[in-house]
């Protein structure tokens, strides 16, 4: 079962001028998967967005008329600075999440028993987003392709879950739910702090753990049965909360990403780049927690 998030490494919002990592974070790391001359949060003051200190005497002075006519001026506000604020993240997730929700509703009613689609949607979707992660800037056509594909596949596998193990994805769904309010509740209350370390071991372990996946599949497609039991008993129950676990943190640098790219004043296109990355969470959560509570009820 797919259960593996496309995007390990949760790289910063995107300059004009060029790429930044979401790997520092003013904590004196290295981005992920860039050179150690690429821009990232370890410079310019640990903000991408932040200019070179600019001598404030080197112009012309404004003459009296003009510091009225700005004075007289309207504020300038999200629309006129075309920055990125908290009201786009949340309007541009809603439209992503909505776009699941659509491709979830296709897939539980109109493609009953279709395991080969729904397998063909994720990895229509996988692409997608594989896209999406190496590009410089979002693409939103890019980002919703992928909401609806997954959310068809998301939608035939939850169906088949439901009959299997009656009301499984509406668990799966409230402990979604539970999960990220918790996470956003410690992230707010810097309970958690996302600093160089803590991204290192959770990267290493986020790693670990998808190799681990990729190991018990070969061995459960070349006839050892279960693989390495990660799918099923105890262990398979220890597998799938480290899988939520890592969902969670997955969760602390988009909540990271996005504080950073709002204080830095990223363009407002980079929204989009915060409900990819949420959204990717999310559903890794929703999955791992579908799997978990199937082996719990047997």
């Amino acid at each position: 079962m797919r259960s593996s998030n496309p995007v390990f490494s949760r790289r910063g919002f995107t300059q004009d001028a060029g790429y930044a990592g979401f790997g520092s974070g003013g904590t004196g790391g290295t981005p992920q998967g860039a050179a150690p001359g690429a821009a990232g949060y370890g410079q310019a003051g640990g903000n991408p967005y932040a200019q070179a200190p600019r001598n404030p005497y080197d112009r012309q002075p404004l003459t009296p008329q003009q510091m009225e006519e700005m004075y007289a001026g309207p504020a300038a506000g999200p629309a006129q600075t075309g920055r990125m604020t908290m009201d786009d993240v949340v309007m541009r997730t809603a439209m992503t999440l909505g776009t699941v929700v659509v491709g979830v509703a296709i897939g539980w009613f109109g493609l009953k028993d279709q395991i080969g689609v729904a397998y063909g949607a994720a990895l229509v979707a996988f692409v997608l987003a594989m896209i999406q992660a190496f590009k410089r800037t979002p693409v939103p056509a890019l980002i919703l392709g992928y909401a609806i594909f997954e959310g068809l596949f998301l939608g035939v596998l939850s169906r088949f879950y439901n009959e299997a193990w009656q009301g499984a994805p509406v668990q799966a769904v409230l402990g979604t739910v539970a999960v990220f309010a918790g996470m956003l509740f410690a992230y707010k209350a810097r309970i958690i702090r996302v600093t160089a370390r803590y991204q290192r071991i959770g990267m290493a372990v986020a790693i670990g753990f998808v190799l681990a996946l990729a190991v018990n599949l070969l061995f459960a497609a070349f006839g050892a049965g279960n693989g390495l039991g990660l799918a099923t008993g105890g262990l398979g129950i220890v597998f799938c909360l480290l899988g939520v676990c890592l969902g969670a943190f997955f969760l602390s640098l988009d909540f990271r990403q996005i504080e950073d790219g709002i204080r830095g004043g990223a363009p407002q296109r980079e929204s989009w780049l915060a409900a990819f990355g949420l959204t990717l969470s999310l559903v890794w959560i929703y999955l791992e927690l579908l799997r978990l509570i199937a082996i719990l009820r047997d």
